[in-house]
């Protein structure tokens, strides 16, 4: 249970957390980046591998290893991963857009990404609970949606998980990602209890 003046908190930490990847992307990369939160849905665990799919998606996730542990898991398609491995290299090269696979350059250049992603998401979290919140070294995936969601969450059935929409909207490139965090909830809501609102 939470108090319904809190429920604000969860549009700051989703508003924070994206404007926290648009900066770190913004000064890594050189690129002018936003990243717009759309909409916020809380989802029951077992129902989250029907709407993640079972297409093969590029997922990036991280464990938060301070309350409110869980994890947190960004996920977008090969075509997105493409857009932003080369608007990162820009004139470097080392891109192949017409290619199935990731070049070399382009792995790592997503790799790059995704910490930028998962650490300035963390990072605004903590600014709104006024915390701080470690997390382990982010891990890559690269198939079905459904089965990164499995290998996080394993047989864990009781809980929610919270989901933010988004768009990364940066130089010659526009990227849907979705941001699923498994939070333990109890953790999160207690943070949210110590905030003045």
């Amino acid at each position: 249970m939470i108090d319904i003046r809190k429920l604000s908190i969860f549009n700051k930490m989703a508003k924070e957390g994206g404007n926290t990847v648009a900066n770190h992307m913004s000064q890594m990369t050189g690129m002018n980046t936003e990243m717009e939160i759309t909409k916020i849905n809380f989802i029951d665990i077992p129902d989250i591998k029907t709407h993640v799919g079972h297409d093969e998606q590029i997922g990036i996730y991280i464990e938060m290893q301070e309350p409110p542990h869980g994890h947190v898991l960004f996920l977008f398609n090969a075509d997105s991963a493409k857009r932003l491995a080369a608007g990162m290299l820009g004139d470097m090269g080392g891109t192949d857009p017409d290619s199935e696979g990731f070049t070399e350059m382009e792995k790592s250049a997503i790799q790059e990404i995704g910490n930028i992603m998962t650490s300035g998401f963390i990072d605004g979290w903590a600014n709104v609970l006024e915390t701080t919140i470690d997390m382990s070294t982010p891990n890559f995936t690269f198939g079905p949606g459904s089965g990164t969601v499995d290998e996080i969450i394993g047989d864990r059935d009781s809980d929610m998980a919270l989901m933010f929409d988004s768009r990364v909207h940066a130089q010659d490139a526009d990227i849907n990602v979705k941001v699923y965090t498994f939070p333990q909830l109890e953790e999160l809501v207690g943070l949210m209890q110590r905030l003045e609102v």
